[in-house]
């Protein structure tokens, strides 16, 4: 039927999913409102800087753009521990991103929703995100999934990379308690 989105399947991240998971970042860092980052990194990196039990994608078989197919990765969640020490076991930083082609159809809040399940699931008190203040379909979605802003941090880093490069930038810090 023309105009019905497929269903969005949201599944837990496995190497298989490395190459959309990567091209989803790298639309992220194209758009100068999503990363500081300015090359997303090897899956390797990726792999081993986020918990395996809270990374999350969601997929479905045809979007316009990528490859179809059962794992075509329409966006991605993961979480990565905020400190070593111990008395922060329970408090993850999110990264969230939606490719161009699935915005607007609920992914994102999907993946929010998985990730934050499985947190709490996982014995964890606190998910953090750090989201640039013109990014406001993000804002919108950490609102929407009962995260609160905290704070601002003003001018924390310059852009490495695109029309923004040298630019410092804030950042605004939301928080969601389980």
């Amino acid at each position: 039927m023309a105009g019905v989105q497929p269903a969005v399947t949201v599944r837990p991240m496995t190497a298989e999913h490395a190459d959309g998971v990567l091209a989803v970042f790298a639309e992220g860092i194209a758009t100068g409102h999503a990363t500081f980052e300015s090359a997303a990194p090897t899956w390797a990196a990726f792999d081993a800087s986020h918990l395996p039990d809270h990374r999350f994608v969601a997929v479905d078989a045809g979007v316009a753009g990528r490859a179809a197919g059962p794992d075509a990765v329409l966006g991605w969640v993961a979480a990565s521990p905020v400190s070593r020490r111990a008395v922060y076991a329970g408090v993850v930083e999110a990264s969230l991103y939606v490719g161009a082609a699935a915005r607007g159809r609920g992914v994102g809040r999907a993946l929010m929703d998985a990730l934050l399940a499985s947190a709490e699931a996982g014995g964890v008190w606190t998910v953090q995100s750090t989201v640039f203040p013109e990014n406001a379909g993000s804002l919108a979605l950490h609102a929407a999934a009962g995260f609160r802003v905290v704070g601002r941090r003003e001018r924390i880093a310059r852009m490495a990379h695109g029309p923004l490069a040298g630019e410092w930038r804030d950042v605004v810090l939301l928080e969601r308690r389980l």
